[in-house]
């Protein structure tokens, strides 16, 4: 991950699904689907869905894994 998305991760700006999809390199519809199915926590503002920083990096750390893909 460069420079710029490590910085982004680090703020304090609440994330729209766009941006959790571009730094984590996957569709935005799979960010639903993680937040649908409790495995990516976000915050509900009105019709507005955001995920913390927080959470988006607590998310990478339970799935990240040292063992060869099968």
């Amino acid at each position: 991950m460069d420079t710029t998305k490590t910085n982004f991760i680090d703020s304090n700006k609440l994330l729209k699904a766009p941006e959790v999809a571009d730094l984590l390199n996957i569709s935005k519809a799979f960010v639903y689907q993680l937040m649908r199915q409790g495995e990516l926590s976000f915050i509900k503002i009105g019709n507005a869905i955001r995920v913390r920083p927080i959470d988006l990096q607590n998310y990478i750390e339970l799935n990240h894994s040292n063992t060869n893909m099968e």
